[in-house]
């Protein structure tokens, strides 16, 4: 009697694969890149938000951003607050919108979320993660 083998040889290499994978675990749901120098860290999500905390209050942050985004030539086209009462700043760049959310912690602490869509469907982390960097480079030089 011969026994069938368990699986197909010619899904060898996908098994193969996805063994080798299987560590990473979660590790895609968070990505960390250290900024210019490795001063600090900027995260970012799988659902296109970018995100940093910074140690200063949210008015400095505020003031921060909006700097850079001048710096970078990007059109702030209002600013409101959300339900939770966080300063929301809309901006728009080419074909980019982009939504900054400052978020107060404490009285010198003030988490920033930005998020930039190109074409309204797509993500663009990169322009976001820039925002995120001039604007503490803003802070420093303040």
């Amino acid at each position: 009697m011969v026994l069938a083998p368990l699986f197909d040889m010619r899904l060898a290499p996908f098994v193969i694969l996805v063994i080798a994978l299987a560590p990473a675990g979660c590790a895609p749901l968070a990505i960390t890149a250290a900024s210019v120098g490795g001063a600090s860290a900027v995260s970012h999500t799988m659902n296109g938000i970018t995100y940093r905390t910074f140690s200063a209050p949210a008015a400095n942050v505020k003031r921060a951003s909006m700097k850079a985004l001048a710096h970078m030539g990007i059109k702030v086209t209002g600013t409101s607050r959300d339900d939770a009462g966080a300063e929301v700043l809309n901006a728009t760049a080419n074909d980019r919108e982009i939504t900054i959310t400052l978020e107060t912690l404490s009285a010198s602490a003030t988490r920033m979320k930005v998020i930039a869509r190109n074409g309204g469907i797509f993500f663009d982390s990169a322009t976001a993660t820039e925002i995120i960097v001039q604007t503490e480079r803003s802070l420093n030089r303040a």
